[in-house]
């Protein structure tokens, strides 16, 4: 098992009652409920932005613009119903 570092920290009395709680149902340590929810909280945090990334997206969306749709032959609606 990996070294551990003690810390202190103060949670409010309806927090208190919750991990309490939730250790006496998950059969785990407060320490425990507490170390999980900062790696879940990791896993939620978002990835750096990209400040290009935008300026990309809006140069592919004005080319797309630019360019001219390709009429497409004329249909009837039975010829639908023969494919």
């Amino acid at each position: 098992m990996a070294t551990k570092v003690r810390k202190q920290v103060y949670v409010e009395p309806e927090q208190e009652a919750l991990l309490k709680r939730l250790s006496r149902e998950l059969g785990v340590t407060e320490a425990e409920l507490v170390r999980r929810a900062l790696t879940n909280l990791a896993g939620l945090a978002r990835p750096p932005r990209d400040p290009t990334a935008w300026e990309r997206e809006k140069e592919f969306i004005r080319n797309r613009a630019r360019k001219q749709a390709k009429p497409t032959p004329p249909w009837t609606r039975e010829e639908l119903y023969d494919r």
